[in-house]
């Protein structure tokens, strides 16, 4: 079994939320580090800062800067310590099978980009599972036969 996660798996390992207890769960079953490429980790980090940026200017929103400050820095902790690997994708082909996952499924369930990037790489990169919080993501995982245990 290879898993490969979304950013909302990742959302949820390193910030508390509803979902945190089942990611921190699988995670910390997982026999292998949790694999991840440039591509979601910028994704990632990208949407901690924007949450940090949405805070400041409604403190209702968001994310405080300690709060996004811990993420990143726990994240880089697993990087570290090699809970969370870095994977090099090969992206022409994961480019390739987006197109295709988007010619085939985005009219009909309303898929996102990044959603059917991440998607994508997972297949290219030989995962058996999707790791995913997100409802239709986890839609477009499963139709192309991805297992999605959480």
């Amino acid at each position: 079994m290879k898993a490969y996660p979304d950013t909302s798996f990742l959302c949820a390992l390193y910030r508390l939320q509803a979902n945190s207890p089942d990611a921190a769960a699988y995670f910390g079953a997982m026999p292998e580090p949790l694999e991840v490429t440039s591509l979601l980790l910028y994704e990632f980090r990208q949407a901690v800062r924007f949450q940090i940026r949405l805070h400041r200017n409604d403190p209702s929103k968001g994310y405080s800067r300690d709060e996004g400050a811990k993420m990143l820095a726990d994240l880089k902790a697993d990087l570290v310590s090699g809970d969370v690997v870095t994977v090099p994708a090969p992206w022409h082909q994961v480019h390739l099978a987006a197109e295709r996952l988007s010619e085939w499924h985005t009219d009909a369930c309303g898929h996102r980009s990044m959603d059917i990037l991440h998607v994508a790489t997972a297949i290219e990169l030989g995962a058996t599972h999707f790791l995913t919080f997100d409802a239709n993501q986890k839609k477009l995982a499963e139709a192309e036969g991805l297992t999605v245990p959480i």
